[in-house]
């Protein structure tokens, strides 16, 4: 049997789950409340529909890919949600980074109506989304992820299954967290190496395989030494949820986090310098102004 695979959010991210997904043979419907968003899904050979609920009633598997809370409440329980629309035994992913109150809220609510929530955050760019080198961090229900999962090894490099719902999470906030102070040493390294002379492409080319390295290098690295941010893989703006979200898990857990709390005012700074709808790579920016080089 042929699995139909809806998607809810055709953005960064939900628009290269759908084009692997459609590439891969899966029957796609998707949803976006951006018309031009839904647009390119069509051109790209998926299926659009009026609503999340009509998105849900057409899936065996259903992929969740918004950057809000209020986004998610909107799409799954408001007038027209996938909750009107989802089949009992019908499996839903959660890709998105969201507390662990909202996802088990979701999870519960689901529940009620026989239908399986994964917790199944993503670890990657949208620039990895779109070259399918993600790794997919899944929790929950062993069966319905079973299920689901040709569908999440369509989108993703690696998929892994970590155990009870919410797993997936824990580990995308320590992933994050990681990629919060890789970026930052990135930058860091970059304006050093311009204040010392050193041509920034060079340094990527020099260090970029040596045991300095890191993926933020790789990935980052290229957009600051070519002082350009947009289009942005992660807009700075959007990723502010998700420093806040690993700040309050830590502090739930009376845990310190040095070098993560101390990146924090660098992409504050970032921010409060207008560059929202920019990637979080214009966090060197901060550096470069701190350091007296040249504005970008």
């Amino acid at each position: 049997m042929i699995q139909r695979v809806g998607l809810i959010g055709l953005g960064i991210m939900g628009s290269a789950y759908a084009g692997h997904l459609i590439d891969a043979g899966f029957p796609t419907t998707g949803f976006d409340v951006d018309s031009a968003a839904l647009e390119r899904y069509a051109q790209r050979g998926g299926t659009p529909a009026a609503s999340p609920e009509a998105v849900a009633a057409e899936s065996d598997t259903l992929v969740v890919a918004l950057a809000s809370a209020g986004a998610v409440e909107a799409a799954l329980f408001g007038a027209a949600g996938a909750a009107n629309g989802a089949r009992p035994g019908s499996v839903i992913l959660d890709m998105g980074t969201f507390p662990l109150e909202l996802k088990r809220s979701v999870e519960e609510r689901f529940a009620k109506g026989g239908v399986n929530v994964l917790d199944t955050p993503v670890s990657g760019t949208g620039s990895q989304a779109q070259t399918r080198d993600l790794v997919v961090f899944a929790s929950g229900d062993s069966d319905a992820f079973a299920k689901a999962r040709p569908a999440l090894e369509a989108v993703a490099r690696d998929v892994r299954y970590v155990g009870a719902f919410g797993n997936g999470s824990k580990l995308k906030y320590i992933a994050n967290l990681l990629v919060t102070i890789h970026n930052l040493s990135t930058a860091e390294a970059m304006v050093l190496a311009d204040k010392a002379g050193i041509d920034p492409a060079m340094l990527l080319e020099v260090l970029g395989d040596s045991a300095a390295s890191s993926r933020m290098m790789q990935v980052r690295g290229p957009m600051m030494a070519a002082h350009r941010y947009e289009p942005a893989t992660m807009k700075l703006e959007v990723y502010q949820k998700d420093l806040e979200i690993i700040d309050a898990f830590a502090k739930s857990l009376d845990c310190p986090t040095p070098l993560f709390s101390a990146s924090l005012p660098f992409y504050a700074g970032a921010l409060s310098d207008g560059r929202g709808k920019q990637d979080t790579a214009a966090i060197v920016t901060v550096l470069r102004e701190r350091a007296g080089l040249p504005a970008d």
